[in-house]
């Protein structure tokens, strides 16, 4: 057989069995969120500013306080947060404890998803308008993950320069990265789950 047609059977089988790779893979992320030892990091659901489509970041002089001041879900991004609840529930995924930016669009992602009441956590705070603080935030993430236990499962709802800052690792909105814990304070990046 010649070698372009060797080549030309090579790709035919990869291209058959590529689905059946992706979806096994896709099933091995899954089974990871039920495993104890496991952070996931949810970047929050659509919200029309982020990224690099102007304007970027939140208005200025918005408030913590005041959700009309912020940058917020839009309507596709409800329906995203919705789609990210029923994938979970769907995969018979629940988390013990949900924590949160006080950002309204990272609490408004974990409502919707109906993974219960998060609690808001400041350290998962946007740092996006204010790069000075990243890293004493970043610090004070870190030691927050040493100190879960290898027991504990836990969702993390934040921002994209939160979690790349954290991992190195850019997400979309609506993306979930999976942490796998060492109990030491490290952490290794298991898998990640794309927006629905």
């Amino acid at each position: 057989m010649s070698a372009s047609r060797c080549a030309v059977v090579t790709c035919a089988w990869l291209a058959l069995l590529l689905p059946f790779q992706t979806a096994s893979a896709a099933g091995d992320v899954w089974a990871l969120l039920q495993q104890p030892g496991h952070v996931v990091l949810l970047r929050h659901a659509k919200a029309p500013g982020g990224g690099n489509v102007p304007p970027v970041g939140d208005p200025k002089n918005f408030r913590l306080d005041d959700c009309a001041t912020q940058r917020n879900l839009s309507e596709a991004g409800r329906a995203q947060a919705r789609a990210l609840g029923a994938a979970l529930q769907q995969h018979g995924v629940s988390f013990p404890r949900v924590l949160s930016s006080q950002w309204c669009r990272c609490l408004e992602t974990a409502r919707l998803a109906g993974t219960g009441e998060p609690e808001p956590f400041p350290a998962l705070n946007n740092f996006f308008d204010d790069r000075a603080r990243a890293p004493a935030q970043i610090a004070e993430l870190k030691a927050f993950l040493a100190g879960v236990g290898s027991g504990e499962r836990l969702l993390l709802v934040t921002h994209g320069v939160v979690i790349s800052g954290l991992t190195g690792q850019s997400v979309a909105e609506g993306e979930m990265l999976i942490l796998k814990l060492d109990g030491t304070g490290s952490f290794a990046v298991a898998g990640r789950i794309p927006p629905p």
